[in-house]
C-alpha cells in the first residue's frame, strides 16, 4: 500500500511539472530573434542583436527560475527568407516570444502568421498601420511608428528653425514613405510647405542622380535613410556640395550612432528625431552605456537601445508569471505591464491601447565632442503620442501617410 501511495505521489508530482500552461524549471525560455544579419542592413541587425544578447547576460539568461535561450536568425533582409526562417522557429524551435524585425515589409508579411499562431511578439519594425489600422492583438511594439517622431521634427523646423520651404529626399518602402509623411503633415500644418519630394529605391548606394534632382529654392533638405545608405547619402551629400548650401535634418536613425561611427565633419550639424541619445543624462541610461559599452567596446547604436529594452521586458514578463510562458495571454498581458515598470534608458515609457509607446521624441544635432561625433539633445517632446496632437478617431479617418500622400505643393 504505501508503495503505491509513493508512486501515485510521484505521478502527481511529475504531472504538475509538465502541465500545459505552467513553467517548468527543466526547460528554457525560448525567445526568437529575426533581423538582417546579412546584406545592407546588417549593421543594424547586429546592433539589434548586441542589445537583446546584452539585456540576457545581464540577468545570466535566466528568469524566474527557468533559462533563456535566445535564438537568432538571419532574415536576410528578404521577405520570402523571413516567412522560412519564422516557420522555424515556431514549428522546430517552439519559440514562447519573437523579438526584433527591422524592415517594414517584413514586418506586414509576418502579422497573418503570428495572429494565426496567437504568438507574443516585440517588433522593432515601425510601420505606422501596425498600431492605428491593422492592429493585432498579439503584437507589441518596442520602437516607434514611423511618423511618430517625425511629427515633432516638422514642429522644430517650423516653429524653431523657421523654414519656409524644404525638399525631401528618402528611401522608396514604407518607412521612408511614412517618416516623410508625418514630418510634411506637420511642418506644412504649421505653415512650412514641401516643395519636392524625391524617392530612392531601397537598395541604392549611389545617390548622384538623385542628388542632382534637388532644387535651389529651398530652405533645407529633409532626409530618411538607415545603415548603410545612411552613410553614403550623407557622404555624397558634402561632396555635391549641397551641406554648403542647404542644412540636412532628417530621421534621427540616419545620424544615429550606427550610421555617423563611420563618418568624420560631413555629418557635423545634421539635426534629427529620434527616441534616444547617447548623452541623455538619466541614470537608466547612464546605467546602460556603462555596460554597453564595457560590452561593445563603442558607443551603441539606438538599435541596441530599443532591442536592450525588448529582453528586459520579456526577463521582467517571465518573473511577473511565474514563469509560466505558455499560458500565452498572460504572458502577453506581461510584457505589456513590465513595459511600464522597467526603467528604459530612453525615459518615460506608456504601451497606448493598440501597442505602440508614448515616449519621449528628442531632437538632436551630430556635433563633435572630444574629437567624437556623437548626437547632442537640442530639445525634448515629452510623452509623444504616435497620433502627435491630433485626436486618433479624426487622424484615423485621412488616408495613411504613403508615397503620395501628402502631395508635394510646388
Amino acid at each position: 500500500m504505501a508503495r503505491r501511495i509513493a508512486l501515485a505521489v510521484l505521478g502527481l508530482t511529475l504531472g504538475m511539472l509538465v502541465a500545459p500552461g505552467r513553467g517548468n524549471a527543466a526547460e528554457t525560455i525560448k525567445v526568437g530573434f529575426m533581423a538582417p544579419l546579412s546584406g545592407i542592413f546588417a549593421q543594424a541587425g547586429k546592433d539589434m542583436l548586441e542589445g537583446i544578447r546584452l539585456s540576457f547576460e545581464q540577468i545570466g539568461y535566466q528568469s524566474a527560475g527557468r533559462k533563456i535561450e535566445l535564438i537568432e536568425e538571419d532574415s536576410e533582409g528578404n521577405p520570402a527568407v523571413a516567412q522560412a526562417k519564422y516557420r522555424k522557429l515556431v514549428t522546430q524551435d517552439h519559440i514562447h516570444v519573437l523579438t526584433g524585425v527591422l524592415l517594414s515589409n517584413i514586418g506586414y508579411g509576418l502579422i497573418q502568421p503570428i495572429e494565426r499562431d496567437q504568438l507574443p511578439t516585440l517588433f522593432l519594425t515601425t510601420p505606422d498601420d501596425l498600431t492605428k489600422k491593422n492592429v493585432s492583438k498579439w503584437i507589441l511594439r518596442t520602437n516607434f511608428a514611423a511618423s511618430q517622431p517625425m511629427h515633432p521634427l516638422g514642429d522644430y523646423a517650423a516653429k524653431t528653425l523657421k523654414y519656409k520651404k524644404v525638399v525631401t529626399i528618402a528611401m522608396d518602402n514604407p518607412f521612408g514613405h511614412e517618416q516623410i509623411g508625418g514630418f510634411q503633415r506637420v511642418f506644412e500644418d504649421a505653415g512650412g510647405r514641401v516643395v519636392q519630394k524625391i524617392w530612392v529605391p531601397l537598395n541604392t548606394l549611389d545617390f548622384a542622380p538623385y542628388l542632382t534632382q534637388v532644387g535651389k529654392d529651398a530652405d533645407a533638405v529633409c532626409a530618411v535613410f538607415v545603415a548603410a545608405q545612411g552613410v553614403r547619402f550623407i557622404k555624397q551629400y558634402a561632396e555635391y556640395g549641397l551641406k554648403a548650401r542647404l542644412p540636412l535634418i532628417g530621421s534621427g536613425v540616419m545620424t544615429d550612432e550606427h550610421v555617423i561611427r563611420n563618418l568624420g565633419d560631413e555629418a557635423v550639424g545634421a539635426v534629427g528625431a529620434l527616441i534616444w541619445a547617447p548623452t541623455l543624462t538619466t541614470p537608466a541610461n547612464r546605467t546602460y552605456l556603462k555596460l554597453a559599452e564595457a560590452k561593445v567596446g563603442r558607443t551603441p547604436a539606438y538599435f541596441t537601445a530599443i532591442m536592450y529594452s525588448a529582453g528586459r521586458w520579456v526577463g521582467e514578463a517571465s518573473k511577473i508569471v511565474e514563469g509560466r510562458v505558455e499560458d500565452r495571454e498572460r504572458f502577453l498581458a506581461a510584457i505589456r505591464k513590465a513595459s511600464e515598470t522597467v526603467e528604459d534608458p530612453r525615459g518615460p515609457i506608456k504601451l497606448d491601447d493598440l501597442g505602440n509607446p508614448t515616449q519621449n521624441v528628442y531632437i538632436l544635432k551630430v556635433e563633435k565632442v572630444g574629437g567624437k561625433l556623437t548626437n547632442t539633445v537640442l530639445h525634448t517632446y515629452p510623452m509623444v503620442s504616435q497620433f502627435w496632437t491630433y485626436k486618433a478617431d479624426e487622424f484615423l479617418k485621412l488616408p495613411a501617410y504613403s508615397r503620395d500622400y501628402p502631395p508635394a505643393r510646388p
